[in-house]
């Protein structure tokens, strides 16, 4: 395979990776709205629940994958094919195990069903739907393990088109049964056998781009690589735990305080905000193994500097995608799926905060997970978790939805907000992260003046009685105005001129130019 630079490999798999997941968003999107509209509404409230049931569940992965994919960066900037036979043997192993205790704790899950679900919804085959979800998740875990090696060697890419092209055959053949049969069981059949299917097409492909993966003989690790790899498991382990604490356990509180009807709406709202959210995220991923292999062959002053180009990056792109989806976000829920699914402004205004202070987070991150920097900051995820769960119950109590993600909201800006970076700018960047907050703080006055400003001349000179007209014509005053006054503000930023020239090379050497 052609050598890149890590830039080209960036931005090759962030294009294929943001293409890839707005097609399977469109897709999963009409997917969903034939699924609001062929099925009741209790049918869209136990799919979120069970959804996050099973991602609680998923916990028992520990955060191993982040572990080995930052262990086999050094190894394959030296070309050590016999320490990534190792890791991916290990990899492979406890992949395994994994799979086996998310079933047995699925089916340990079974007589608490009536205490996580306060109305009964009118599902037939109920028990037998839970077990499918569970028998999809167990199977998303056989094969897959290989999917890290490909990501390691930054042409994540190829398993991203993929797990789209499964993605898409999947959405149309559910689609096709929905409108045919109305018959969830069938629906979810095809779901599990496309699971399957996407992760034998991975597994065949990493084998045949690295064809030692085939070969069962292989060493052991060094007693002291083996204590670093399980300090780093453990580390994730108490990551993973806090991060499904605070992100995967909405559902069942919203389900087990408000009732299904009120995790049906936030289905839909998660499936917009989460499939917006995934595709930013997509794009940072694709430059996590570039980090990874800049983290062991560069300095940290050019660490530095590429960190903080990025950080620019994402609070131009999260700032613009905040303020344009609260604009439209009502609307869209209520054409698209139905009055009844729709929140009140205020809640919606709560869940683009947090969207945006989330986003805020991702090159924070992907340089922590990229530089194995996670043992830093293990016990923020335990903090983040017990603040979530304790003030999401009491708010949940007396305000009932807006309550519940106020508490993610708050328990996010009190632990991650400034323990993440502060732990990358002491163990890494070795630099003070004070000019990192105040970057930090000008970035949010800004967005936050334009999102009201932009917000309160729309209310004024927006009256469209046609709700997907009004949506088009708010997304581009939002867009066209928001690029309009961050060009102006950051014309001259250091960031903004390093990131455009870096941009500018690409396409000169993409396209030939001189």
């Amino acid at each position: 395979m052609e050598k890149k630079s890590r830039t080209e490999y960036s931005a090759r798999n962030t294009t294929v990776a943001v293409i890839s997941r707005v097609l399977a968003i469109l897709m999963g999107f009409a997917a969903r709205v034939v699924f609001t509209h062929t099925l009741s509404s209790d049918y869209v409230g136990i799919n979120g629940l069970f959804s996050d049931i099973l991602n609680v569940l998923a916990l028992s992965e520990l955060g191993v994958g982040t572990a080995i994919t930052y262990a086999l960066y050094k190894p394959i900037a030296d070309g050590n094919i016999e320490k990534q036979k190792i890791l991916m043997q290990l990899f492979k192993k406890f992949y395994y195990v994994v799979a086996g205790i998310v079933f047995v704790c699925g089916l340990a899950v079974l007589p608490f069903m009536d205490f996580l679900i306060k109305d009964q919804p009118d599902v037939p085959y109920l028990t037998l739907i839970y077990l499918m979800y569970l028998a999809n998740s167990v199977l998303s875990y056989i094969g897959i393990y290989r999917k890290t090696l490909i990501d390691a060697h930054q042409v994540g890419y190829i398993s991203t088109i993929i797990q789209t092209s499964s993605w898409f055959v999947q959405n149309v053949v559910q689609i096709i049964v929905l409108l045919t049969t109305r018959n969830y069981v069938l629906y979810l059949s095809i779901w599990i056998l496309c699971t399957v299917f996407g992760n034998i097409c991975i597994y065949f492909k990493a084998g045949k781009m690295y064809p030692y993966l085939n070969d069962k003989e292989c060493g052991m690790l060094k007693t002291e690589e083996k204590k670093s790899l399980w300090a780093n498991v453990r580390a994730m382990m108490v990551h993973k735990i806090g991060g499904v604490l605070v992100n995967n356990t909405d559902n069942l509180l919203l389900s087990a305080l408000v009732g299904t009807l009120s995790v049906g709406r936030y289905s839909n709202y998660f499936l917009i905000i989460g499939s917006v959210k995934q595709v930013l995220e997509q794009m940072f991923q694709g430059m996590m193994a570039s980090v990874g292999n800049m983290n062991v062959s560069e300095s940290k002053e050019r660490i530095r500097r590429i960190f903080d180009a990025i950080f620019f990056m994402g609070q131009w792109v999260y700032g613009l995608i905040t303020i344009m989806m609260f604009e439209v976000l009502d609307i869209f829920v209520g054409a698209s799926f139905g009055e009844l699914y729709r929140f009140e402004g205020d809640i919606t205004f709560v869940l683009c905060l947090c969207f945006y202070f989330t986003g805020m987070r991702q090159p924070t991150l992907i340089f922590r997970d990229s530089m194995g920097l996670f043992k830093y900051d293990k016990w923020k995820a335990v903090a983040e978790a017990v603040i979530n769960l304790a003030v999401s119950l009491v708010l949940g109590y007396f305000y009932g939805v807006i309550g519940i993600f106020l508490g993610t909201l708050i328990s996010t800006m009190l632990t991650s907000f400034w323990v993440e970076p502060y732990m990358l700018y002491k163990h890494r960047l070795k630099y003070s992260c004070f000019t990192y907050f105040v970057r930090y703080i000008f970035y949010t006055s800004v967005t936050f003046v334009l999102w009201y400003a932009e917000h309160r001349i729309l209310l004024k000179i927006i009256n469209i009685e046609n709700c997907w007209v009004e949506m088009i014509v708010k997304v581009i005053f939002t867009f066209v105005v928001t690029n309009m006054i961050y060009l102006v503000v950051y014309f001259r930023n250091k960031d903004f001129r390093f990131l455009f020239y870096k941009a500018r090379d690409i396409l000169e050497k993409r396209f030939g130019h001189e």
